[in-house]
């Protein structure tokens, strides 16, 4: 599959998804581009998959129309991902044309600390 990853992804993803032909936004020269007209230009160039650590894309966004997959990773952090690549991949395989599928790395939070 020919996978396209977000500007908001960490490029280290890159290498760790399998067998899958995967490119950046970034390398593709389109970081900047805004959703719309990102996921346009990716359909055009004929990517199969993008996956995304935007949340609000599938709210923002009509993907109706779409044939590409598209996959919201629960975070953007690569230390959280990182642990969760197999998940990733796994949708990834599975991944339908049109469809949405989220995927749960957990989140980031920082621990307050008490206060004394």
């Amino acid at each position: 599959m020919k996978v396209l990853l977000d500007e908001n992804l960490d490029h280290r993803l890159r290498g760790h998804l399998g067998e899958h032909v995967v490119f950046t936004a970034a390398y593709m020269g389109w970081d900047g581009l805004r959703n719309g007209k990102l996921l346009m230009a990716a359909e055009q160039d004929g990517f199969d998959v993008f996956v995304t650590g935007d949340q609000t894309l599938i709210h923002e966004q009509n993907l109706s129309a779409l044939r590409l997959a598209i996959i919201v990773l629960s975070t953007v952090e690569w230390r959280i991902i990182r642990n969760h690549v197999p998940r990733i991949v796994t949708a990834l395989t599975e991944a339908l044309p049109g469809s949405v599928q989220s995927v749960d790395c957990g989140t980031f939070s920082r621990k307050r600390t008490p206060e004394l």
